[in-house]
């Protein structure tokens, strides 16, 4: 196996550990941001419309589930929708509101060994980047993952938000092929989700490598795996492999 020039990361429980704390805690914190509520909705009801049109996005598009929905929408779209239909008003942008919102949404922290896996890469001359489907914007994605991982070198950040196509489709990972200047078979993504990541990847003709730490299973991920993927429990791990590369 041949050293990879570059090598990409999902974000979400792959080079950051999350836990959701509820998406009602976001909505609730921006209720309170409000300088208008003249039907005075409260967070439940609030929280009920913003469901009902999340929910209704995949099967709207055909799709039971959003681990195959091709197409991503934009957080700021929906938050716009759902605050104005209620003719709820803030006094700041809602690119303001969606920080908000993030950090009240979920709770966050640096993957077990990640940092120390990006600095040998760093040292190593081996590129980095992020490729994460995310309704929020790719400034927000930018300004977590530098809170969190200060020290990062990574070369590009995507959110799928700004490139309308989400993973497992091959359109996003050619995306960032292009941004890297490097050949699929130089590049290898690594992820914690079977289909978006690693199904996605290996169709893309990319060296999948499977974090499976935090990978919990579902029923809807129906897993049509090949094979060819690389499978670890730990960043220092994937250390270890790369440096009995060629």
């Amino acid at each position: 196996m041949n050293k990879p020039k570059m090598i990409l990361f999902d974000y979400g429980n792959t080079i950051i550990t999350e836990k959701i704390l509820g998406f009602d805690k976001g909505n609730e914190a921006l209720l309170k941001l409000a300088v208008k509520n003249p039907l005075n909705i409260t967070i439940k009801e609030l929280q009920a419309k913003a469901d009902e049109v999340i929910k209704g996005i995949p099967v709207r598009m055909g799709y039971e589930n959003n681990f195959r929905q091709p197409y991503e929408i934009n957080w700021v779209n929906i938050a716009r929708y759902i605050y104005e239909y209620f003719n709820i008003e803030f006094d700041m942008s809602y690119e303001e509101l969606e920080w908000i919102y993030w950090n009240n949404v979920k709770s966050a922290r640096p993957s077990d060994n990640i940092e120390d896996l990006l600095e040998y890469l760093y040292e190593n001359d081996i590129k980095t980047g992020v490729v994460s489907n995310i309704m929020l914007s790719g400034n927000s994605l930018k300004r977590n993952i530098k809170k969190l991982l200060p020290n990062n070198h990574f070369e590009f950040v995507i959110a799928s938000s700004d490139y309308i196509y989400r993973k497992p489709e091959k359109e996003i990972f050619e995306m960032a092929l292009i941004k890297s200047g490097f050949h699929a078979d130089e590049v290898w993504f690594c992820g914690d989700n079977p289909i978006c990541d690693i199904e996605g990847a290996l169709n893309a003709g990319i060296q999948p490598v499977w974090y499976k730490k935090t990978f919990k299973e579902k029923s809807a991920l129906k897993m049509t795996l090949q094979n060819g993927y690389i499978e670890i429990n730990d960043w220092l791990e994937l250390k270890d492999i790369v440096e009995g590369c060629n």
